[in-house]
């Protein structure tokens, strides 16, 4: 049996839907190339809140659509152009913002609709097809199957679980940072009984557990650590470790990595979501910055990172000051690379007549068509390839002008 996302998942549905939005294992992948710009790709599991992100304030139906959330600036939000405010949790990024170096795409969406499962619209975000099925692997690795003179560098992966962003032909490498699996013994001792029954996902568990201790050993051992203060040292981080894998994408890109994806979870915001969704945009923030400050200037300016979602949310605030799985939503840009200091594609109101099944936000553009956009920029992908094998029945049509 082969160990998926989607299998982990559907096997331990008893710890509810957010888990759909936090894998056990976070894996980074890598390719190497021969062209010189860097692409980070970031995806946000769990369906990020465009309207609370990227507030639309100017909107004359916004204000009435969220009773608590996103009130605009007068409510801390930054305003960006007169019409929408950035949500205060990325304040760190504003100074990219007014440098050109950060901008967004509203109202935009895979052609995912309806269904509204974490499963599938993650499924089909990584496979860059218009259904499911449509093509083998994810859109990036097919990407690089499209040009010539890719390949993998070493690098290490904890477990089984492959981002398919970047399964298929093509080589690639993988590393999954210690701290990402790094657990409590009572967090240990839940996991291993919620899997005790079957043994391929008790035996994953154990390997990774097993892996992170001799990834982390003999460094202590080297520094003259004692027991104890191995314990101590082996804990669990608080909440950094997208720090770690931002800081170990930008050492690779340093070299001659120049496609790096990963994923940064907690974007579920069911219920309290003025909380949760700080604390997830302060993880994008500081991934941001970490990025920023390990590539280095140079290296900055010709990278561009692009951070997705599996589909929005809806424009309605629920009875629990949270929001529930919707249509359309945002991408974010970031890096030197980028024509930032904007916010891109084509608003469409917020009337009830305007809203995807009177509910989301109407997807006015597709995901792939950005993304694609940005292959062809970075990479020197044509359009033909991009069309037919990376996003098989995309229209890219004119340049939205995302890069610089």
């Amino acid at each position: 049996m082969q160990l998926t996302r989607r299998s982990l998942l559907t096997r331990s549905a008893a710890l509810g839907c957010s888990l759909a939005a936090s894998p056990l294992v976070t894996p980074v992948s890598f390719a190497a190339a021969p062209w010189d710009t860097r692409l980070v790709v970031i995806i946000l599991r769990g369906g990020m809140d465009a309207l609370d992100v990227v507030q639309p304030y100017g909107d004359a139906d916004f204000s009435g659509l969220r009773r608590t959330l996103s009130g605009g600036p007068g409510s801390g939000a930054l305003d960006l152009d007169g019409f929408f405010a950035m949500h205060p949790a990325l304040a760190p990024l504003l100074p990219f913002w007014r440098k050109g170096e950060l901008g967004f795409v509203q109202a935009v969406s895979t052609p995912y609709r309806d269904r509204r499962s974490h499963f599938d619209g993650q499924d089909l975000l990584e496979a860059g097809t218009s259904a499911l099925g449509e093509a083998r692997g994810g859109w990036l690795n097919r990407l690089l199957q499209q040009l010539p003179g890719t390949e993998a560098r070493t690098a290490f992966a904890i477990g089984q679980e492959r981002m398919l962003l970047m399964d298929g032909a093509a080589p690639v490498s993988q590393w999954a940072p210690g701290a990402g699996l790094a657990m409590s013994p009572q967090a240990e001792r839940l996991a291993g009984l919620l899997m005790e029954e079957d043994p391929l996902f008790h035996a994953a568990l154990n390997e990774a557990l097993e892996l992170t201790r001799q990834d982390r050993l003999p460094a202590l051992e080297e520094e003259g650590v004692d027991s104890a203060g191995m314990m101590e040292m082996m804990a669990p981080p608080r909440g950094k470790a997208h720090a770690e894998i931002a800081a170990y994408a930008a050492e690779q890109l340093r070299g001659d990595t120049r496609i790096a994806a990963f994923s940064i979870n907690g974007w579920d915001t069911h219920s309290g979501q003025a909380k949760g969704l700080q604390a997830a945009l302060g993880r994008l923030s500081e991934t941001v910055l970490e990025l920023h400050r390990g590539v280095g200037a140079e290296i900055w300016g010709r990278t561009a990172i692009v951070a997705v979602t599996e589909f929005g949310r809806t424009v309605r605030e629920n009875g629990t000051g949270g929001t529930d799985h919707g249509t359309g939503g945002a991408m974010m840009l970031a890096g030197g690379a980028v024509r930032g200091g904007r916010v891109f594609g084509d608003w469409p109101g917020l009337s009830e007549a305007d809203l995807y099944d009177r509910r989301d936000l109407m997807p006015t553009g597709d995901v792939r068509r950005h993304l694609a956009w940005l292959l062809h920029g970075l990479a020197g992908a044509g359009r033909n390839g991009l069309e037919t094998a990376v996003f098989p029945g995309v229209e890219m049509a004119g340049n939205p002008g995302l890069l610089l």
